[in-house]
C-alpha cells in the first residue's frame, strides 16, 4: 500500500485523482457535432390548432354597404317585422353592422325600403344567413 501511495504521489495529478479530466474526454465523444447541433433546434412552423380568422360576408367580397343598393339591404331586414337583424344574427362584424343599419335607415327615409315589411320583389331571393339559427346565442 506504501508502494502505492509513493507512486500516486509521483505520477498522479489533482486532476486525475477528481476525474475531471476523465469527464472531459468521456463527454467529448459523445458531445455532437455542429451539422447535428443545428438539426436539435425547434422548428418555425405554424400552429396547427389555430383557427382560421373569420370575416364576415361583406368584408370577405369587400362589399361596401350602400343606400341604393336595396337588394342588398332587403337581406339584413325581416321579411315580417321589417327590423334590423343583429349581430349575432347577421355574423356582421360591428363596423360592417353599424353600416348595413345606417344605410337602411337612409335607405327607408328616402323611401326606397318599406319600413314595416320586406318589399315583396326581395322575398324569394337566397338567404345570407339563417336567422332561425343564429352565428352565437343571443346575451337573453
Amino acid at each position: 500500500m506504501l508502494k502505492f501511495g509513493k507512486f500516486l504521489a509521483q505520477n498522479a495529478t489533482v486532476v486525475n485523482l477528481v476525474g475531471r479530466q476523465q469527464l472531459g474526454a468521456t463527454s467529448r465523444f459523445y458531445s455532437a457535432s455542429p451539422e447535428s447541433a443545428d438539426s436539435d433546434l425547434p422548428i418555425d412552423i405554424t400552429n396547427p390548432y389555430q383557427k382560421d380568422p373569420q370575416q364576415c360576408i361583406l368584408c370577405k367580397h369587400s362589399i361596401e354597404p350602400h343606400y341604393k343598393n336595396v337588394k342588398l339591404l332587403s337581406q339584413f331586414q325581416s321579411p315580417y317585422t321589417g327590423r334590423i337583424y343583429g349581430r349575432h344574427i347577421t355574423g356582421l362584424c360591428k363596423r360592417r353592422q353599424e353600416q348595413v343599419e345606417q344605410a337602411i335607415l337612409r335607405a327607408q327615409q328616402c323611401l326606397l325600403m318599406p319600413g314595416y315589411h320586406k318589399d315583396l320583389d326581395f322575398l324569394q331571393d337566397p338567404k345570407l344567413f339563417d336567422p332561425e339559427r343564429p352565428v352565437r346565442p343571443h346575451k337573453y
